[in-house]
């Protein structure tokens, strides 16, 4: 089982070299639509796609229904229950979304400006209608320099940005001085892939994100 678009390349080259390079694989995010990859990671060569496509209602349950189909065509037998399971899996994943979206009296103003620290929330402010105005990470496992700090905060304030959606786990004294210095809002959002698996972790974290957006929509007065 592979992600398909750049988490897990490396998957793909210790396959061929394996034993068995001819291994059945099923890349989860087959046809999904893939937004273009924004702040460090879309320095790359050629087109960089965003590939946290888990962090989005929409493309979890497109993966979810890849990884039925391509299991039942491999174990025909189950393939009705595999098609069952994701359907279940789907309404409870478009509930939350629907139940969060509920929250909110109005839809977003076209006005808010939001910027994120980690390129990784596109496709969940997706969902909600808000794009992302600016990414102001720096260099992965590097720490930014006063000077570079500088230039974010004024980033942010030339941009108008009146939200910034950090991740739990970033360093804190970065977005903290951010916040400090610019005056934006912050709000912490889970990328849900750190600590211990569990069968309702994805849900449980994602359904905590989805309503740190609702909270930050809110509470930015539009």
């Amino acid at each position: 089982m592979l992600n398909g678009v750049g988490h897990d390349d490396f998957a793909d080259r210790m396959i061929a070299a394996s034993e068995t390079p001819n291994i059945k694989t099923i890349e989860a995010n087959a046809d999904v639509p893939l937004l273009a990859a924004t702040g460090v990671a879309a320095r790359g060569a050629g087109k960089v796609v965003n590939p946290h496509t888990f962090l989005s209602i929409s493309a979890s349950i497109a993966q979810v229904n890849n990884i039925a189909r391509e299991l039942g065509k491999l174990d025909p037998d189950n393939a009705k229950t595999y098609t069952a399971n994701a359907r279940v899996y789907g309404k409870r994943l478009r509930q939350m979304r629907a139940d969060a979206l509920a929250k909110l009296t109005k839809a977003p103003n076209a006005d808010l400006r939001v910027a994120t620290v980690h390129a990784a929330y596109d496709y969940l402010l997706r969902e909600f209608g808000l794009e992302v105005t600016a990414v102001v990470e720096p260099a992965h496992g590097i720490e930014p320099s006063p000077s570079q700090l500088k230039k974010t905060i004024d980033q942010l304030r030339e941009l108008d940005v009146k939200v910034i959606f950090s991740e739990m786990d970033f360093p804190s004294t970065y977005v903290d001085t951010i916040q400090r210095e610019s005056g934006v809002k912050l709000y912490p959002l889970s990328h849900i892939s750190y600590g211990e698996y569990t069968a309702d972790k994805y849900e449980k974290e994602m359904a905590g994100n989805l309503d740190t957006v609702v909270r930050a929509i809110q509470e930015s007065g539009t």
